[in-house]
């Protein structure tokens, strides 16, 4: 494997050499032998649909004329009225339990009687153990609807107030920020609002497609930013990296054992996701050592890190945090080789549904990890 480095302009470190295999990862092998095993569709998979179900609804704000009420006969059924509204808990969750939310309020490819765009407002939590939706009309959209809207979350469904609520909208974010700051709940801005992303996508197919007012073609009111990457942060340098791989199987101990082993990290749900991997299945990854891993490794945990991407046209990799920031967090020398590794780890991603993930050493020879996130590329959301 061809040496790479970080920015090496910027590093006070001898140059990279090449270096053999590390111990607790494999190291990339010629993707021509890498067997591509491709998962099931994120947003189609039944786990996913069979959370979405009604549990109580109400009549939709802007619903053009209230339908007879059908006789519910099983979760998720195909003739579920779509202007209906969701406001469900599972009743085996402990309400406590959940602190975060995850929250999108924007237009629906959706036009109410009056011919405009309605609105919506939805909001989970990462297992969808809470699924909450609204209709809104499109002059009543500021910070106090959303807080008003937030409280009544709260008193229908019995749960406290969240500490966090994450959302991925930028062009939300004066609104969003002043609603949670009224309520002292902390606002994140991060593209890690997986269960969100894949019920909106979920929500398209089988809600708004359906819906009376739906407006086939409607462009997205609010597209999601992609800005060209800036320099990388001082406190972020590492000083070697490398792209590397674990088994599937080895990618779920690490994430299981976050809480015990590192003090740094995040996981995904991977069941809730629905992957279908083998075991056996190699997950690309990118490795990091510093000699000041664990001050690197909390530097990073605070960023909402969503999704890493090795950009051959410009020989070096993007990292992704928050809601639309982008640095070009390493750079190597461009070559055939280096171009062909970077291509081959860009495939193995994608044939593993855009799951990989980063880990952060003190040594690229250390079978220990100060810092893991688990990530995934998704498409933006059609709505």
């Amino acid at each position: 494997m061809a040496g790479l480095c970080f920015n090496p302009a910027r590093v006070r470190t001898p140059p990279l050499q090449p270096h053999q295999p590390i111990s607790k990862f494999a190291s990339f092998p010629k993707f021509t032998d890498l067997p591509h095993r491709t998962p099931r569709g994120l947003a189609r998979n039944q786990r996913l649909a069979h959370r979405f179900q009604l549990n109580s609804v109400s009549e939709s704000s802007v619903s053009t004329e209230k339908e007879p009420e059908l006789d519910q006969e099983e979760p998720g059924q195909e003739d579920d009225d779509p202007t209906a509204e969701l406001s469900y808990l599972d009743p085996e969750t402990d309400p406590e339990s959940i602190s975060a939310w995850e929250l999108d309020f924007c237009s629906r490819p959706i036009l109410d009687i009056r011919g405009k765009k309605v609105w919506e407002l939805v909001v989970c939590d990462d297992s969808l153990s809470l699924q909450y939706t609204k209709y809104f009309p499109n002059n009543v959209i500021n910070s106090i609807t959303l807080k008003d809207a937030i409280v009544s979350i709260s008193d229908e469904l019995g749960v406290s107030l969240p500490e966090k609520i994450r959302y991925f909208r930028s062009q939300m974010q004066t609104i969003i920020t002043k609603s949670c700051k009224e309520l002292s709940i902390k606002p994140i801005p991060s593209k890690r609002c997986v269960s969100l992303l894949l019920w909106l996508e979920e929500r398209y197919e089988t809600v708004y497609t359906r819906h009376p007012g739906f407006q086939k073609g409607s462009k997205p009111l609010m597209a999601l930013d992609n800005p060209f990457p800036m320099e990388l942060p001082e406190n972020l340098f590492g000083e070697k990296w490398a792209f590397v791989q674990l088994p599937y199987s080895a990618v779920r101990e690490e994430i299981s054992g976050l809480d015990t082993r590192y003090v740094f990290g995040s996981g995904l749900d991977l069941d809730l996701l629905g992957i279908e991997i083998d075991d056996n299945t190699l997950i690309p990854g990118l490795a990091v050592a510093s000699s000041r891993a664990k001050p690197l490794a909390a530097w990073m945990n605070g960023l909402e890190v969503s999704s890493i991407e090795a950009d051959t046209s410009r020989a070096s990799l993007i990292l992704s945090v928050g809601i639309s920031t982008r640095y070009v967090y390493a750079t190597y020398k461009k070559n055939p080789v280096t171009t062909t590794e970077a291509e081959a780890w860009e495939s193995a991603k994608k044939s593993c549904g855009g799951l990989h993930f980063l880990a952060i050493q003190e040594d690229l020879d250390s079978d220990d990890c100060v810092g893991f996130w688990l990530l995934l590329d998704l498409p933006p959301p059609p709505v």
